[in-house]
């Protein structure tokens, strides 16, 4: 006993972030999966199409808001963490980036609603869906990953979310309170934002200051490429919903929104691991490449395993889950989760090549090239397959583009040896 506790001592920080990680990716992917059933119900495919629409749409305004700091600033934050002052500076000025370009994202939603009647007929929706940005800018989660202590804003996170579920199954009763299960949304998590800065600065005793202009053009230098490649996977991740709604009813869009949604839910467990090893990586690398070599081959290993668990559960019971959750009204959903359940064995394999091994070695601009390329090649897809065969053409394009995605990253990876 005493032999494995040494053993896993070099690994408690991990174990610790992973475990924290977990119960926060419970309280994300879980709660929605617990409300899913009621809420189809209520609201029916039509009102639920329309919501996932516009949430679609607003993370484009999340997208140019976040700046890919979800991945650049949990770097910039963990090497830095050792050091209080250039900790705060960091903070500060990832934060600042994050205000500006949040306020320019609702100057140009405001004039696409205003002046484009197909988002005019909605406009409340997608003013209210804004709410849900704010609250992502304002939660710094990538700064609680950076210094590996997610505990506190776990904590936070699953109460903030459990009221709010309370309050949906007691508030949401009809088709028409679609537009209050959106504010109950964009509520929660501007509450979880504010929390996590006043988490920081308690807790942490980090302080926000207006940044130098330098510090902001270098941070945001830094951070080109990642922002670029966020804004590929995002075209062939949340993209999807957006792209089909445009071809098709609200009604088939909830329908794939629905097995999506599910799908996420699954493959929640490889978010979890990706995110908590992710700065553990990184600093792995700048102390031992051998060891880091060495780990990457076990995260393979782990993350395959855990795949292709997750895909073959799908693949098996997709008709019976799609049933039970989402209700006969939705059995087309069956058919389109059954083709996209390969997808967390494919993005596991991906992930460790990718993310934890290409980026963290610093080929930002490899990993940009790679999911740029990709990106191209779904609105390729897309624009054959979505117009004839709406919701599952969809799905095929998005599993097509994640394969692709395996190639390029497995690749390059094979053809330098870089584990």
């Amino acid at each position: 006993m005493l032999n494995l506790k040494e053993k896993l001592k070099p690994y408690r920080t991990l174990v610790s972030n992973f475990t924290s990680l977990s119960v926060l990716q419970a309280a994300n992917y879980l709660f929605p999966l617990i409300i899913l059933p009621y809420v189809v119900r209520v609201l029916g495919p039509g009102k639920y199409g329309l919501i996932n629409f516009a949430v679609a749409f607003i993370a484009y305004f999340n997208l140019i808001s976040e700046y890919g700091f979800n991945l650049s600033g949990t770097k910039a934050i963990s090497l830095v963490r050792d050091s209080k002052k250039e900790l705060s500076r960091t903070f500060s000025v990832i934060l600042f980036i994050k205000i500006v370009l949040s306020v320019f994202s609702f100057v140009i939603l405001l004039v696409i609603v205003y002046s484009i009647p197909f988002f005019n007929n909605n406009w409340e929706i997608y003013l209210l869906s804004f709410g849900m940005v704010i609250g992502w800018i304002l939660f710094p989660g990538w700064f609680y990953q950076g210094i590996e202590k997610m505990k506190y804003i776990t904590i936070i996170q699953v109460i903030v979310r459990s009221i709010i579920t309370v309050l949906i199954f007691i508030l949401i009763k009809q088709e028409s309170d679609y537009l209050l299960l959106v504010i109950l949304h964009s509520i929660a998590q501007i509450l979880i934002g504010i929390a996590g800065l006043i988490v920081v600065r308690v807790k942490f005793h980090v302080k926000f200051c207006i940044p130098a202009f330098i510090d902001v053009k270098n941070q945001f230098k830094s951070g080109w490429n990642i922002f670029q490649s966020m804004i590929a996977i995002n075209f062939y991740t949340t993209s999807n919903t957006f792209i089909l709604g445009l071809f098709a009813s609200e009604t088939v869009v909830g329908y794939y929104a629905a097995a999506d949604k599910i799908r996420i839910a699954f493959q929640g467990i490889l978010s979890v691991l990706s995110q908590s090893v992710f700065p553990y990586v990184n600093n792995l690398y700048q102390e031992s490449y051998q060891k880091f070599k060495s780990f990457i081959r076990l995260l393979l290993k782990i993350e395959t395993s855990i795949g292709f668990i997750l895909s073959l559960v799908m693949f098996i019971f997709s008709y019976q889950i799609a049933d039970f959750l989402l209700g006969e009204k939705f059995i087309v959903s069956g058919e389109i989760l059954r083709i996209i359940s390969v997808i967390p064995l494919i993005v596991s394999i991906s992930n460790v090549f990718g993310i934890q091994t290409i980026l963290s070695m610093g080929y930002d601009k490899v990993f940009n090239k790679i999911i740029s390329s990709a990106a191209i090649i779904h609105l390729i897809l897309l624009l054959v397959l979505v117009p004839k065969y709406f919701a599952v053409g969809t799905a095929y394009a998005v599993v097509l583009t994640e394969f692709i995605v395996l190639l390029f990253t497995f690749f390059f990876v094979y053809k330098r040896k870089l584990v």
